[in-house]
């Protein structure tokens, strides 16, 4: 996506530009396949604000706005919890969520998620304030937003007054930081913030931007909110992407890994493609792979020491592993929802291996996804599957195939709620092996 969505506001803005990209389809993590008249998404099934406008809208929709492309969307407003405290449909919006607590947790709960809301709400005035899209972790923010939006941010500050201007300057700090100040204590609403956190940036609390994290429980408990499916999965935004590069020049080449980037004079001048072929750059080369491949890309000499060893210094998460089903439809209830997300055990962590699962069924919304009759199912393990597991194996090996069969039976248990969407596990796990997507990071554009 991050690639596409580069393209595309460079192709609107009149730059001449190719996406080289190593797949043979588009959309990096974010692509979709086909099997059978099945339609299944490779990636994210959990979107909101592609219907939004203004400074405030989703980054996403920004971009297709610029490149006046839109993405048709179903809305729903909740999904279902698998966690050790019972199961129950959770649904966003600033009440629903504190009586779910309130049943399944207890008042003490309650009490503590208020209080984050009554925090964060005030400070999500700063957050907002400036574009999603100029939001960063670092100094760089000086430059991209600072500049541009103070006018509109100290307003926002005036309005929040003093406690709420202090509460926003932790913005560019770890949420676990805004925290630990109002003292939370409750367990369950630690833990739910930690999952929170790692479903939204794929790291916890202590790791994850405030700014980040603010910006989406204002969007997420806010009157009248909304989550959104796009019509025909994920492959509709790429297509949308795709079309809007194309429509204003640009170019996208399928199955074009690029093996090197040619650096003359201490600037990228182009690249070299797996067969030999040299791609020219007029301007710049922006590389969508991941920070630590972009370095094997380039010359050891041509990029700061210091850089260098930051990059190798920065953990990596673990890998995902995916598993794919198409299934009949009477096998399951009819109000079984797009989304369910299974904890089997706080003690070991969000992040721990094949502990937390999440299940998308977004046939029950976009009918056009599976053949009459039929759904699909798509459940994965958020950044928690090792990769030393796979690292070297043969994908056509009989030791690859077995690997998929048995990593892919992980156990789904979440409060005694059994296999979540109430699939029936025989038939499931016939078919594992052979929908189950590579547990394999995804190649670098």
């Amino acid at each position: 996506l991050g690639g596409l969505c580069c393209a595309g506001l460079l192709a609107r803005y009149g730059q001449d530009v190719v996406v080289l990209e190593s797949h043979d389809r588009p959309g990096g993590a974010a692509h979709s396949f086909d099997v059978k008249g099945f339609h299944f998404d490779s990636g994210p099934s959990l979107f909101s604000g592609f219907q939004s406008r203004g400074p405030q809208a989703n980054p996403l929709a920004q971009v297709l706005d610029a490149l006046g492309e839109s993405v048709p969307c179903a809305s729903y407003d909740s999904w279902m919890v698998h966690v050790p405290e019972g199961q129950f449909e959770s649904r966003i919006g600033p009440t629903d969520f504190l009586k779910d607590l309130e049943t399944y947790v207890g008042l003490d709960a309650t009490r503590e998620w208020q209080k984050l809301l009554d925090a964060v709400i005030p400070i999500s005035a700063a957050a907002m304030a400036l574009p999603p899209l100029s939001i960063r972790g670092d100094l760089g923010i000086l430059s991209t937003a600072a500049g541009r939006y103070a006018p509109s941010l100290l307003q926002s500050l005036i309005k929040m007054g003093p406690r709420g201007a202090l509460g926003a300057t932790k913005l560019l700090r770890p949420f676990s930081e805004i925290v630990d100040s109002l003292e939370l204590k409750n367990p369950f609403v630690r833990n739910w913030i930690d999952l929170l956190c790692f479903l939204l940036a794929g790291v916890k609390s202590d790791s994850a931007l405030s700014a980040e994290m603010v910006y989406m429980f204002a969007e997420w408990y806010k009157p009248g909110c909304k989550l959104e499916y796009p019509l025909g999965g994920s492959g509709a935004i790429i297509d949308a992407l795709v079309r809007g590069i194309e429509k204003f020049g640009g170019r996208l080449a399928l199955n074009s890994h690029v093996e090197k980037i040619l650096i003359e004079n201490g600037r990228a001048v182009g690249v070299k493609l797996r067969g030999g072929q040299i791609v020219r750059a007029k301007k710049a080369v922006v590389s969508n792979a991941s920070m630590w491949d972009t370095l094997g890309l380039v010359p050891p000499d041509a990029v700061p020491r210091s850089y260098q060893d930051q990059v190798k210094a920065t953990p990596q998460c673990d890998s995902f592993m995916h598993l794919h089903l198409g299934f009949d439809a009477e096998c399951v209830k009819e109000d079984l929802g797009i989304h369910h997300i299974v904890v089997n055990d706080w003690d070991k962590g969000v992040d721990g291996e094949q502990n937390v699962v999440l299940i998308s069924v977004p046939s029950v919304l976009s009918e056009g996804l599976a053949p009459p009759g039929k759904h699909i199912l798509h459940a994965y393990t958020p950044g928690t599957e090792p990769f030393g597991l796979w690292d070297g194996l043969d994908r056509k090996s009989a030791a690859y195939r077995s690997l998929k069969e048995e990593r892919s039976e992980g156990d789904v248990e979440g409060g005694g709620a059994g296999p979540g969407p109430e699939v029936q596990p025989g038939k499931v796990r016939r078919e594992a092996g052979r929908h189950a997507a590579d547990a394999q990071a995804v190649p670098p554009a």
